[in-house]
C-alpha cells in the first residue's frame, strides 16, 4: 500500500482552496516528473524556447477511482490531445497517484497524452491549486514558449475545468 496518497490522507487531510498564486507573464515553477505514458522524465525549464505547454492538473484518487469531475476532463484532453499537437503545443496531465497506479491509469483510460506523475504533490503546491477531500484540486494552465503563464483556470464547483476549446483558443492568441 502507498501511503499519503489515498483519499483521506494526512498529507491533503485539511481542505485548501485554491488560489492564483502566479501572476500571468510570469515564469513558472519548474519540476521533473516521471511520464508514465512515455516512460521519461519531463523537466519543465527543458521545454522553454520550444513549443507552448498545456499544464492539466488532475484529481485521480486511486487506479480506477477517478473525481467525477476530473475523469470527463482527462477524456477530453486525451480525445482533443492530437489538435492540441496540430496546434503547436504539448500537454502534460499531471497527477498525484504513484507511477503505479498512474500507469493503471494510462492503461485503463488507453491515454495517449503524457500523464506525469507527481506522488508528493509538490508541483501542486507551486502551482496552488489548493486541495479538498483526500486529494490535490484540479488546475490548467497554459504557458507561452518561453515558459511564463499566459491563461490559469482554477477549480470551482460551477466551473470545474477548463474545456480543451478554451485551452486552443488560447494557444491561438499567442
Amino acid at each position: 500500500m502507498v501511503t499519503g496518497l489515498s483519499p483521506g490522507s494526512p498529507r491533503y487531510l485539511w481542505p485548501r482552496p485554491a488560489a492564483l498564486g502566479l501572476a500571468l507573464g510570469e515564469l513558472v515553477p519548474d519540476f521533473a516528473l516521471w511520464d508514465v505514458t512515455h516512460r521519461r522524465t519531463v523537466r519543465l525549464a527543458n521545454w522553454r524556447g520550444k513549443q507552448p505547454l498545456v499544464l492539466a492538473f488532475t484529481r485521480i484518487f486511486a487506479e480506477g477511482i477517478y473525481c467525477p469531475f476530473c475523469y470527463p476532463h482527462i477524456m477530453a484532453m486525451n480525445g482533443a490531445y492530437d489538435r492540441f499537437r496540430r496546434a503547436g503545443a504539448e500537454v502534460f496531465l499531471i497527477t498525484s497517484t504513484h507511477r503505479r497506479q498512474s500507469q493503471g491509469v494510462v492503461e485503463d483510460l488507453q491515454l495517449t497524452l503524457p500523464l506525469l506523475s507527481d506522488e508528493q504533490g509538490r508541483s501542486f503546491q507551486a502551482y496552488y491549486t489548493g486541495q479538498a477531500l483526500g486529494a490535490p484540486l484540479p488546475a490548467q494552465f497554459v504557458l507561452d514558449v518561453q515558459g511564463r503563464l499566459r491563461y490559469a483556470h482554477l477549480f470551482s464547483f460551477l466551473h470545474h475545468n477548463a474545456d480543451p476549446d478554451i485551452l486552443l483558443a488560447v494557444l491561438e492568441t499567442l
